[in-house]
């Protein structure tokens, strides 16, 4: 090389470099998921989780802010499901494709099979390290917060088509569709009667006919 010239720049690859921060934000989210569980929210340090994960403890907080944020960003992550296309994606789908009311029911009871099994733990796990952590208190409410804005439209979309049993309030339904794949009904016939996720899933979306439609409302499939 000739040493007159000025040295080549190299190109900057942005590519590349965002999918190992991906890889290592994820790496964060299984380590963080996996100690969490295993030990508890107070019991798992950021250094532990920053070693599992191979990144440094300053990383994890320049992505995620704090031990708390780190939950709430699990949280997101557990409710997007499987798939290259987010589960509330596909609620939102089957709330405006699927005219069928009953079957858009059943998905929804779909969806909670696939996703409860990852949200809930992790659910039940803020909720008792609420109790004596403020900030986690506060990711607590947002998770439920969350939770009933989107069952809200999901409820608006049914009484708009139409689809709602008279005397079922728009509210009514939000509340409904809340509470049948909240946390601790989970628990309840998952974790304590050993239902499985499949079953568990089936049953929300059979409730969720029974108590949200006007028996003429749909088909009978």
């Amino acid at each position: 090389m000739d040493p007159s010239l000025p040295p080549v720049k190299r190109r900057y690859d942005g590519g590349r470099r965002r999918a190992r921060a991906g890889e290592a934000r994820r790496r964060v989210l299984d380590a963080a998921r996996r100690l969490f569980l295993e030990r508890g929210y107070a019991a798992t340090t950021v250094a532990a989780l920053a070693a599992d994960a191979g990144v440094s403890v300053e990383s994890v907080y320049k992505v995620f802010g704090s031990k708390a944020r780190l939950v709430l960003a699990l949280f997101h992550d557990a409710v997007a499901g499987h798939g290259s296309e987010s589960a509330e994606l596909r609620a939102d789908r089957l709330s405006t494709d699927e005219s069928d009311p009953r079957r858009r029911l059943r998905g929804f009871g779909n969806l909670v099979a696939e996703v409860t099994p990852r949200v809930a733990p992790l659910m039940l796990l803020v909720r008792a390290a609420a109790q004596t952590d403020a900030e986690l208190r506060d990711i607590w409410e947002q998770m439920l917060s969350e939770r009933l804005e989107r069952t809200a439209g999901h409820a608006r979309a049914l009484a708009d088509g139409g689809h709602l049993r008279p005397g079922v309030t728009v509210d009514e339904a939000r509340d409904v569709l809340w509470l049948y794949n909240a946390p601790e009904v989970y628990e309840l016939m998952v974790i304590r009667r050993q239902w499985s996720p499949r079953r568990f899933g089936d049953w929300v979306g059979k409730a969720y006919v029974a108590a949200l439609l006007s028996d003429a409302s749909g088909s009978a499939v």
